[in-house]
């Protein structure tokens, strides 16, 4: 399809395609899936790591592995950022400019560490 309304038709007829798929997988799921599906004994009981659990189903979660794994997505993500700069160090004419960009990058890097090793964050109480 070409022409000014031709992109528009071209979205129109995917979101029709789209739409027809999903109410045709709904569809045969609703006519190929039992009535009422026979339920197992104990299939809604909990279950961890092959032990019968023992009170409650309720405990609270430390904040500080929620930490450490955010400290770890971020300096993971971060040291990604590395390996560009790498690649681009090795060209000519870029040597001392990327230099100093990444030594600006991996201070700011060290002053979070620094922050969160002075604040305590990563002290395992």
């Amino acid at each position: 399809m070409t022409g000014y309304l031709g992109s528009y038709a071209t979205l129109g007829l995917l979101l029709v395609a789209s739409v027809l798929i999903f109410v045709g997988a709904f569809t045969a799921n609703r006519l190929l899936s039992p009535a009422d599906p026979a339920e197992p004994a104990g299939k809604r009981a909990t279950y961890e790591s092959g032990i019968d659990p023992v009170g409650g189903d309720w405990a609270q979660m430390q904040i500080r592995y929620y930490v450490y794994a955010y400290l770890y997505v971020l300096f993971a993500v971060e040291a990604v950022f590395l390996f560009p700069w790498a690649v681009v160090f090795d060209r000519p004419g870029f040597g001392a400019t990327t230099v100093v960009e990444m030594a600006i990058f991996v201070a700011v890097l060290a002053l979070g560490i620094l922050y969160a090793w002075r604040k305590k964050i990563l002290n395992w109480t």
